[in-house]
């Protein structure tokens, strides 16, 4: 399993005086980043010691900041965790981290570039898929079969 960083949430500003931040969540919510004690962030480790709900995402305090100015500072940053930390996966579950750079090819076996995206308007998730020329196109993720090393997507969405 290749061990590269997953971003589960970004720091978009201060809250507060003391040091907390505010985060844009990329998971499944609060909940999810407390089974995580430390993240990687702008190349230095931090230590998680609260989060809660907040506006449009979450509150969380860290160990390492101390006041607003050094929050601030963290403004636009990614927490990252390495994949190897995230909890394992049921049958048909994967990760959006794991798709991406993935190669795909058509069920007639044509190679159609590499996963570049995994996206969702609503309806399910959606793999964008970039060819060896630069031309995109997308597909829903149930015309995708996962296999180990690549992905085979139905040949009638593979345009």
């Amino acid at each position: 399993m290749n061990d590269k960083p997953v971003t589960l949430a970004a720091i978009v500003g201060a809250h507060g005086v003391t040091g907390e931040v505010r985060l844009k969540l990329f998971g499944d919510g609060v909940e999810s980043l407390k089974r995580y004690t430390g993240f990687t962030v702008a190349g230095r480790s931090l230590t998680l010691k609260s989060v809660r709900p907040g506006p449009n995402g979450a509150v969380a305090r860290f160990a390492e900041i101390g006041d607003r100015s050094a929050a601030e500072a963290l403004r636009g940053t990614e927490l990252t965790v390495p994949r190897s930390a995230l909890p394992p996966l049921a049958e048909g579950e994967y990760y959006h981290a794991d798709l991406i750079g993935l190669p795909c090819t058509s069920s007639e076996g044509e190679v159609l570039g590499a996963i570049v995206a995994v996206e969702n308007f609503g309806a399910g998730d959606i793999v964008e898929v970039e060819r060896p020329t630069g031309k995109r196109f997308m597909a829903p993720m149930h015309a995708v079969t996962l296999e180990d090393d690549r992905a085979v997507i139905d040949s009638a969405f593979a345009q």
